[in-house]
């Protein structure tokens, strides 16, 4: 179950880390996915935090597959309405599932100051939970918001695994030892609490 209580959590030195809203993520190929309410919570939490002054960073796949929709130069490449980034935004650029491999985030993380990075984006079982597990692994100390995540059915030895499923048990494998996983409204609830 996501964390609910706002009155613990610390934003003190945070920065929302947007990872792969591209729009390649909404081709047929990928299949079915859960959570359709993702792009509306990734777009509440960036104006929030733009807000509030704390810094946003834009994490997009550059694909070397050949016939991957989010190669550079095609328009799934290209980030949905709800994660554009703003003049100023950082944008790191990644071809592995890790945001931190071959990219400059740890970098501009440590020279912002930021302890927490909060993930959003696509998807939950991939890039996100790579990208959180190495965040926690170099030292800083994760959120990942449950409902601006999502992710698509997967199957394996001929069993098909509903999106749903899939989202819910990365987010318990990333919980506690990895991340705090909290709903966008707790976050929003600190934020505003911060401000009061």
């Amino acid at each position: 179950m996501p964390y609910r209580d706002y009155e613990s959590l610390s934003l003190a030195e945070s920065a929302i880390i947007c990872v792969d809203v591209q729009q390649g993520f909404d081709r047929e190929r990928w299949g079915e996915r859960n959570n359709p309410d993702a792009e509306r919570h990734i777009a509440e939490l960036l104006a929030a935090w733009r807000e509030a002054g704390h810094p946003v960073i834009h994490v997009r796949h550059d694909s070397t597959e050949p016939d991957s929709p989010l190669r550079p130069g095609r328009s799934g490449n290209e980030f949905k309405p709800a994660g554009e980034p703003e003049p100023g935004e950082p944008v790191v650029g990644k071809r592995v599932n890790s945001a931190f491999i071959g990219t400059e985030l740890e970098a501009l993380l440590r020279e912002r100051g930021v302890r927490r990075p909060v993930f959003v984006g696509f998807t939950t079982d991939h890039c996100v939970s790579t990208s959180v597990r190495m965040a926690e692994n170099l030292g800083f100390e994760p959120y990942v918001v449950s409902d601006a995540t999502a992710t698509f059915d997967r199957e394996l030895g001929g069993t098909r695994y509903a999106a749903e499923q899939n989202h819910r048990l990365a987010l318990a494998q990333l919980s506690d030892e990895f991340a705090t996983v909290v709903e966008t409204a707790t976050l929003l609830a600190a934020l505003a609490e911060r401000k009061a």
